[in-house]
């Protein structure tokens, strides 16, 4: 059941980090964040908690 993500270990992109702020203050889900960024759920956590991000658990 895991994904295979081809940008493992990537390091984050100013626009991806841009993207990352509009979906989370959108209310958007963690696991829909994770697929348009085409991250893991894991790496955008991480990321998010980083930047002081709020990101809703489950929709």
């Amino acid at each position: 059941m895991s994904e295979k993500f081809e940008r493992h270990r990537q390091p984050w992109r100013a626009d991806e980090i841009q993207k990352l702020h509009t979906l989370a203050k959108k209310g958007m889900a963690l696991k829909a964040i994770a697929k348009a960024l085409t991250r893991s759920e894991e790496s955008v956590k991480d990321r998010a908690k980083l930047d002081g991000l709020n990101i809703a658990k489950l929709r």
